[in-house]
């Protein structure tokens, strides 16, 4: 039986970046708020502190920041005609767990999509007629703008003090930016990120082929800055240990460093941690979540009531708590009824690798998260797709996040597996390579989806959440044609030899690529063909809001944290400005 708690006005599962920004504003709003985490407490000091902190086996290979599939894991199917087995350890994607979830140990890669990402179903069709769509994708348009969406990403990017060059400021097109990015109001709030050698290298041979590069928009910091929450952050040593890793400096935008600090300790806020969230409570009558169970660190199960419930967590698992809840109705693939695990989408990687003389050093141990430049030609729709077969795109990069020992060695495709040859390989590749990768969009499918599996179950008695994914053929001709762009820049830059890293024949999770998995429990325009409305409110509670990538109706070519964070912020004032003075259904079904 689980101990009944006091009421509180708002509880809040899983504090990263979603959680941290609409608890912060919601104590603001003299709210009393609960932030419920599954993990442990963990701060910037002493938690995140060099030497141990650059600990390469602990952190990037055996994820130390990251969930244990021990205890939080799914089933993985490619197709629904196929039994669904344990994800045992992780590979393709790595959710975080404990305070502050996977913002701690991200890149800082912070991108706006494009305005016509919004539209990518009705601006497809309008351009290029309905047979553009291939058979079975699900795309839709979101409910919001980029126009509209525009102000919360400029918080978000002020909160966080992205580094970059503005290529549309106010519809003015700019020297040195993105020249296909919606307009923004304001430029970056710091200029952007020193450029590598393999970054300059790739530049060079882009313009020559006349594409137009531009630094990566970065979280990791370019200068000191002060935040719109008044924080201080440092500028960032280029140290090479940031994806897969904390920041000790305070250089990277983190929920520790840009939210947590100005909200921890303030009245009307109470933090607990090691709380695992079984289910949300749902009263159908009323049609209104009632509260959160979770079980504690000690085994003990509580029952937390909550005015508002907001359900923040790593996007699947936003999906696989509601899926248990019973809130929502479960997608059917073979009707097409039912929304609620619909339109699960990922990312669709690729990559050429340039192996240079010897001679030509990169010093490749100098990188940051999001030390990159890229092009974005061939993202969106950025480029006539009229006789390619598929929609969508991405773009092209070239990071140096490092260059670690383990993960970050490559060798040419022909050489020796072991022995002498190879590590002469090793010796004349480490720092003479890098790779330009296509970061490509994933388009929704009437196959892939998220539900819960009739035979595994957690240490809860939960059933697992099953993930049934494979690459759309839309995906698979999309890739092949970004993957030949690197090809092209590539044979521009010249060197010893290329490495095509294209699609597999069949999606991999025991691979990593990214962990920007999105979808299942996506934003519409109404019940029949979405689980939230545009404020992320959910249909079937009107006191449930479901916060996170999860309400991305398809995942264009760009990294979703950016996203994230305006739809945060864009939520946050819906129910601030709006739900708080009239409790209820912010759009009419």
């Amino acid at each position: 039986m689980a101990q009944l708690l006091p009421r509180v006005d708002v509880v809040v599962i899983g504090m990263g970046w979603t959680g941290s920004i609409l608890a912060k504003g919601l104590v603001d709003a003299g709210l009393r708020v609960v932030g419920l985490e599954r993990g442990r407490d963990r701060r910037t000091v002493p938690d995140f502190q060099s030497p141990r902190m650059h600990d390469e086996y602990a952190f990037a290979v055996r994820h130390a920041l990251m969930v244990d599939p021990a205890s939080e894991t799914l089933t993985f199917r490619n197709g629904a005609d196929e039994e669904a087995l344990p994800m045992r350890q992780l590979g393709s994607f790595l959710p975080g767990t404990g305070l502050g979830g996977a913002g701690v140990h991200w890149n800082g890669q912070t991108w706006r999509f494009l305005p016509s990402d919004f539209r990518a179903y009705s601006h497809n069709v309008e351009r290029y007629g309905r047979d553009i769509l291939g058979e079975g994708l699900t795309v839709q348009d979101w409910p919001i703008t980029y126009e509209e969406l525009e102000p919360f990403y400029d918080r978000f990017d002020k909160l966080c003090g992205i580094g970059g060059t503005a290529g549309n400021l106010r519809g003015e097109i700019r020297p040195g930016g993105n020249p296909f990015e919606g307009p923004r109001t304001s430029e970056f709030p710091n200029p952007p990120m020193k450029q590598s050698r393999a970054g300059a290298i790739f530049e060079r041979a882009a313009v020559e082929l006349g594409h137009r590069p531009f630094p990566v928009p970065s979280a990791n910091m370019t200068r000191a800055y002060t935040n719109s929450l008044g924080l201080q952050l440092q500028p960032c040593s280029y140290c090479g240990y940031c994806e897969w890793f904390a920041c000790e400096h305070f250089a990277k935008s983190s929920p520790q460093t840009c939210v947590l600090p100005a909200l921890l300790g303030q009245d009307g806020f109470e933090l607990r941690t090691r709380c695992h969230v079984n289910r949300i409570g749902y009263d159908p009558a009323s049609r209104r979540a009632t509260g959160v169970t979770y079980v504690d660190a000690d085994g003990r199960a509580f029952e937390q009531p909550a005015d508002i419930v907001l359900c923040c967590a790593f996007s699947i698992w936003n999906v696989h708590l509601l899926l248990v809840s019973g809130i929502g109705r479960p997608y059917e693939p073979q009707t097409g009824e039912g929304t609620l695990g619909r339109n699960y989408s990922y990312q669709t990687m690729s990559a050429a690798t340039v192996f240079l003389d010897p001679s030509r050093e990169l010093y490749p141990f100098m990188g940051a998260g999001a030390l990159g430049t890229a092009i974005d030609e061939f993202n969106g729709d950025n480029f006539d797709h009229s006789g390619l077969g598929f929609i969508g795109g991405g773009y092209l990069a070239v990071y140096q996040t490092g260059g670690r020992p383990i993960l970050q060695l490559e060798v040419p495709e022909d050489a020796p597996n072991w022995g002498l040859g190879w590590k002469r390989a090793a010796r004349d590749s480490y720092g003479h390579h890098f790779s330009i990768a296509a970061h490509g969009a994933s388009m929704a499918h009437r196959q892939n989806y998220l539900s819960l599996d009739p035979t595994w179950r957690d240490a809860y008695g939960r059933p697992l959440l099953r993930m049934t994914f494979d690459f759309p053929e839309n995906d698979r001709r999309m890739s092949e044609y970004l993957t030949d762009r690197c090809v092209d820049i590539a044979r521009a830059v010249g060197g010893r030899s290329i490495s095509e890293g294209r699609l597999t024949e069949r999606y991999n999770i025991t691979t990593y690529q990214t962990t920007h998995n999105t979808g299942g429990a996506i934003l519409g325009s109404n019940p029949s063909d979405s689980v939230v409305n545009r404020y992320l409110q959910h249909w079937d509670a009107d006191n449930l809001f479901v916060v996170g990538a999860s309400a991305y109706p398809q995942n264009p070519g760009y990294n979703p944290t950016g996203t994230v964070g305006a739809l945060a912020f864009w939520t946050l004032d819906a129910i601030r400005d709006r739900y708080l003075k009239s409790p209820g259904p912010l759009v009419q079904a």
